[in-house]
């Protein structure tokens, strides 16, 4: 096949998908409960904003289904970050660090209520921290030694200085609950938070409803009441939302966004985010050890195509892991990763690999097969994984792709048994991504990063940029960024495939939307309703 033939295949494959044709969803998704596409919903009314997206409540803990209740602004942490990713104050008012590094305090804002009534306070505001630091979550990236009451402060005291800990206090796992959303044994047994909104009434895992907290002080919202709805499909979010039952629908598949676009009642906004795409590789696998293999299933993609028949914009094609929304981190002058499928079958010839018959290629009888993991929380991860494996075909590497639940990758990873994962990495869970670097690339790899691959270097450059020994925008810092970026491009440890462009549906009856770059709130505070 000419290189020509190869790329009309692939829009070819593309188009089909596009339109729904030649993929299974996993029977775990296969609908949505109450709200099926064939089921009816309430449109929304003249006072509630309604807002969908796929995302289901798995819990009331705050480091499993939190983030729902930031992003409806139902909860605080202890600090917030501007678009840029500059810190600001929440809960905490202010903070400081001793000069070792080691001590920091955080000041407790005063005169502030949970949605019960009682006090926020430095002991309740600890009582939170302490139940954090003691679970699985973004706390045990730094060595806290202890968190104690000092003069109406939270004193975290370090084992060793890490620069980036104000930024984990920015993470939904952190946020701040009053004493009575816990039951005798501690567990969570109802949200209540010191947001704008309190919640009024909850139903996992599909939905929960919102009203404004008459004693926050803050400026009264023109939205006093909201609810939030998971629908998996995105298909379905976009008929609700052009239908007027949902006034916010996130995460929409590029046919949806296609089928909004020049519609009077919905308005489309778009932002890019710090979040790209791209295919997590076992590199302790037996076929996937060789750093040739990596390179070569790195050449097989085309990411112009990819990102031009399925998300429709050339430019989110990833020539590196870090796209341009990380201004600080992006390095424009890294030399791209590109698509030569050529070069992708000498790489391979050069490890050992021999076409076989049937196309597909061997190294001593073994044939090159492997499965590529996704799952359909981002509705064009599914376009994506197909159109990779038939990208790699191309080169002679079969591929059979296992839709499933986010939950296989990490699964995958701590097993051994994920072979290849293709996933949407958020850097931007956290406003300074260092410490989520750290976690993914660090000696033993991570859930969403690494997978039997280390580089000492790269550590190294982590480790410097959190012990706060080199400040954060000085030339030196900037040297550590590109040379981690330069060690991720050269062990292709994970291989970037595209960037990410979040698009918001909004209906015409409300003004003001716009999309947090950090994916922390939905904003609905900000947003005004339009007359009628």
């Amino acid at each position: 096949m000419t290189e020509h033939d190869r790329r009309q295949a692939l829009l070819r494959l593309s188009a089909l998908l596009a339109a729904g044709a030649a993929l299974v969803l996993p029977q775990a998704r296969a609908h949505d409960g109450p709200l099926s596409e064939h089921a009816a919903v309430a449109p929304a009314s003249r006072d509630t904003l309604t807002v969908v997206g796929p995302w289901e409540l798995t819990g009331l803990e705050p480091s499993r289904g939190g983030y729902m209740f930031t992003r409806m602004e139902v909860t605080q942490t202890l600090l917030d970050a501007d678009d840029q990713g500059r810190l600001l104050p929440a809960v905490a008012s202010a903070w400081e660090v001793s000069n070792d590094g080691l001590e920091w305090r955080f000041f407790v804002a005063q005169g502030r209520l949970f949605h019960d009534g009682s006090p926020v306070t430095a002991g309740t505001v600890l009582a939170s921290l302490k139940r954090a630091a003691a679970a699985p979550g973004v706390l045990r990236l730094a060595r806290i030694r202890s968190m104690a009451v000092s003069r109406g402060a939270i004193l975290v005291t370090l084992a060793q200085p890490y620069a980036p800990l104000p930024f984990l206090f920015t993470h939904s796992g952190t946020q701040i609950l009053a004493p009575s959303s816990y039951g005798t044994d501690g567990r969570v047994l109802r949200i209540v938070g010191s947001g704008p909104y309190q919640i009024t009434s909850i139903s996992l895992p599909q939905q929960f409803e919102v009203a404004f907290f008459e004693r926050w002080r803050g400026e009264p919202p023109a939205v006093r009441r909201a609810r939030y709805i998971s629908v998996s499909r995105a298909e379905t979010r976009t008929l609700m939302v052009q239908s007027g039952q949902a006034d916010l629908a996130f995460s929409l598949d590029p046919p949806s966004i296609r089928r909004l676009q020049g519609r009077r009642e919905v308005r489309l906004v778009a932002a890019p985010l710090p979040r790209t795409t791209f295919l997590k590789l076992n590199a302790g696998h037996p076929l996937l050890n060789d750093v040739r293999v990596r390179r070569a299933v790195s050449l097989a993609l085309d990411r112009p195509g990819i990102a031009r028949a399925l998300l429709r914009d050339d430019d989110l094609g990833a020539g590196q892991l870090f796209p341009p929304a990380m201004a600080l981190w992006h390095q424009p002058a890294l030399a791209p990763l590109r698509g030569d499928p050529a070069a992708a079958r000498a790489l391979l010839r050069q490890a050992g690999f021999v076409p076989g018959a049937d196309g597909i290629v061997r190294r001593d009888g073994r044939r090159f097969e492997v499965n590529l993991t996704t799952f359909v929380d981002r509705p064009e991860l599914p376009l994506i994984a197909t159109a990779v494996q038939e990208e790699l075909r191309q080169v002679g590497i079969a591929v059979k792709v296992v839709v499933g639940n986010s939950s296989d990758i990490p699964a995958g990873h701590r097993s051994g048994a994920l072979q290849i994962g293709l996933v949407a990495r958020n850097f931007g869970s956290l406003p300074d991504p260092v410490a989520t670097l750290a976690d993914d690339y660090g000696v033993e790899g991570g859930d969403w990063g690494a997978m039997g691959w280390h580089s000492a270097p790269l550590t190294d450059a982590l480790v410097r940029l959190s012990n706060g020994g080199v400040p954060a925008g000085s030339a030196q810092a900037a040297t550590l960024r590109a040379d981690i970026a330069r060690e991720l491009q050269q062990g292709l440890p994970v291989i970037p495939v595209v960037w990410y462009r979040q698009t918001m549906a909004v209906s015409r009856r409300v003004a003001g939307a716009s999309i947090d770059p950090f994916e922390r709130s939905y904003r609905i505070s900000a947003l005004t309703w339009k007359a009628a």
